[in-house]
């Protein structure tokens, strides 16, 4: 979970984009949201567009803050998060029972963090799915660097219509990818025809929770503003999240939002009120100097024209996030394992 540093997050915003497409591409992407004009449905049918826009934007800004592994995890009194997020990924890899000679896929995998270490962690042979080109491009880099080239390999494709054959795969997970999806139980259901039948799948959603009330101002706010800084469509209920599951074949094992029973909040990294050397970039403090150094280089014309408003965007969500949380009104963990049938 190394994090690289300041010239890694100016050099690469906007990922594969050329530098003068930054801004375009980031006044595109905001148009597709609430605050900007925009709307679910359009988000829903141009999610391709939307979601690589948002990560060629992004990718470096993630992992400037947050490392390799992009999500969060519950926490245990005393432990770091960066422990809390290797354990958070074990933890699938243990109830998905992942053993040497598994063939295993990442739906969204991501910079790869997690499928290298869940890969290491269980000997299983680990293949990251991801539309996004700068991404892959980074995962590949960072993964032979990390030695585990032969454990890890990328498929740059649509989790909603993948070019693999039926019943390939001995186990799938994802990690807060699949809320990209349009269609929930589309996306599913595509994931079950390449799982061999008895075989797990296990995930952690991002969700609006039974506190959640649409018709109140803050929690509409609160919704919209975690939309535009994490390139999400519509944030889906853990209940149309289970349903989806269902209505998609598979059968329940077990579901349950793992935020209830954190110990440390796991929003507490990006909250106002607490500070802490060790995650210093994530804190109001670190993000300030990020926000206000990645400004200075775009006046310098370092940094492409357009990085600021999406430091800004990114830092609207985190306030979301925070807030949807201290709420209870939103998980980013809602974790389910299930099974696909064997007929």
């Amino acid at each position: 979970m190394a994090k690289e540093g300041a010239r890694h997050l100016v050099s690469n915003i906007g990922g594969v984009l050329a530098k003068d497409e930054v801004l375009n591409s980031t006044e595109a992407y905001e148009k597709y949201h609430s605050f900007h004009g925009g709307d679910k449905e359009a988000r829903k049918a141009n999610y391709t567009d939307m979601v690589n826009k948002y990560y060629d934007l992004v990718n470096s800004f993630y992992e400037y803050g947050w490392g390799e592994s992009y999500h969060f995890a519950n926490r245990w009194r005393g432990e770091s998060l960066r422990e809390s997020i290797k354990r958070h990924e074990h933890f699938l890899a243990l109830h998905l029972q992942l053993k040497p000679g598994m063939k295993v896929l990442d739906v969204g995998c991501g910079i790869g963090g997690p499928a290298r270490e869940i890969a290491a962690f269980s000997g299983a042979s680990v293949t990251g799915l991801n539309n996004n080109d700068t991404q892959i491009a980074r995962g590949k880099v960072l993964t032979k660097k990390a030695g585990l080239d032969k454990l890890v390999d990328y498929l740059k494709a649509d989790f909603m219509k993948m070019p693999v054959s039926d019943n390939t795969y001995d186990a799938v997970y994802t990690i807060e990818a699949s809320c990209h999806a349009p269609d929930p139980v589309a996306c599913y259901t595509e994931i079950k025809r390449v799982m061999k039948p008895g075989q797990l799948f296990a995930g952690y959603e991002w969700c609006i929770t039974d506190a959640y009330n649409p018709e109140n101002k803050d929690h509409k706010r609160i919704k919209e503003e975690i939309e535009l800084g994490n390139g999400l469509p519509d944030i889906r209920s853990t209940r149309q999240v289970l349903e989806a599951l269902r209505a998609a074949g598979f059968e329940i094992l077990m579901e349950e939002d793992l935020a209830k029973d954190s110990q440390v909040p796991w929003y507490q990294p990006l909250d106002p009120n607490h500070f802490s050397l060790s995650t210093l970039r994530l804190t109001p403090i670190g993000r300030f100097f990020t926000h206000n150094m990645v400004r200075a280089l775009e006046a310098l014309r370092i940094a492409p024209e357009g990085s600021t408003r999406v430091s800004s965007f990114l830092e609207q969500g985190l306030f979301g996030l925070v807030d949807g949380g201290r709420m209870e009104v939103f998980t980013p963990m809602y974790f389910f394992l299930v099974r696909k049938p064997l007929e």
